[in-house]
């Protein structure tokens, strides 16, 4: 028997058109799961999907109604990931209510909607792992994401909420906590610096191994998580920090 194998589950990945989230949705379908990717982002969703064989299922994680009519059409799940997430820099005087309450309607309340609408048929099979997109952010304080500092703690604290109110249900809660990460996003704001290379290297000198991680490292640490050779862990937020929290 291989290990973290995902064999007859299946799997549903949100914010999975691009970068960590299409990262985890690839190593689930080759762990042998049946995978779902969710995004806005219809295009380059679908064709991740068709790259690994998966089934798209176009979803905003902020309408409550849109997540409500993903899990009639999807089923149930033996994993959720909630992946999707914005973020923003700026500290108190540059950012706007506006901007806290965007990111917290995607981050915050699109992790809490996927969950009303897909955990209660995994509390009924009393089966599933319901894996989290938190961050560095999420357990300490980051400079100049004021919001997203915010949002990610909130990811983090119902995490732990999640796995305490149903700790004898046979479905687990748990959060991945990246520091920074190689990620699309993070590739096209480095080209904006005049010297790219310097710049990498300066965001990543968080980092006790003196890089960001890769998409994949993160979704290493999502099947682990997935798969049942982690039925003791629930409640956690792992870091894949490259030691950044280290010394926190």
């Amino acid at each position: 028997m291989s290990l973290f194998s995902l064999k007859n589950k299946t799997a549903l990945v949100t914010g999975a058109a691009s970068g960590i989230g299409a990262a985890l949705g690839e190593l689930f379908a080759y762990a042998g799961a049946t995978v779902w990717i969710a995004d806005r982002d219809e295009a380059n969703g679908r064709a991740v999907a068709e790259r690994i064989g998966g089934k798209f299922l176009l979803l905003d994680v902020a309408s409550e109604a849109d997540c409500a009519r993903a899990a009639q059409t999807v089923g149930a799940l033996d994993v959720l990931a909630n992946v999707a997430g914005i973020g923003y820099v700026g500290t108190l005087l540059n950012t706007t209510a506006a901007d806290l309450d965007r990111l917290h309607t995607v981050n915050v309340r699109g992790v809490f909607n996927c969950c009303k609408a897909f955990v209660p048929a995994m509390l009924e099979r009393k089966s599933g792992s319901v894996i989290n997109m938190a961050s560095i952010a999420g357990v300490v304080a980051v400079r100049e994401r004021l919001a997203y500092t915010t949002t990610k703690f909130a990811v983090v604290g119902m995490t732990k909420a999640l796995a305490l109110d149903h700790s004898h249900t046979g479905v687990r809660f748990n959060c991945i906590c990246p520091g920074r990460v190689e990620t699309p996003f993070v590739l096209a704001r480095l080209k904006e610096y005049p010297d790219p290379q310097a710049a990498y290297l300066d965001m990543a000198s968080t980092q006790l191994n003196g890089r960001m991680a890769k998409p994949e490292e993160v979704a290493a640490a999502a099947l682990y998580l997935a798969s049942d050779e982690s039925a003791m862990v629930t409640g956690s937020a792992l870091m894949v920090d490259g030691g950044w929290s280290a010394g926190k």
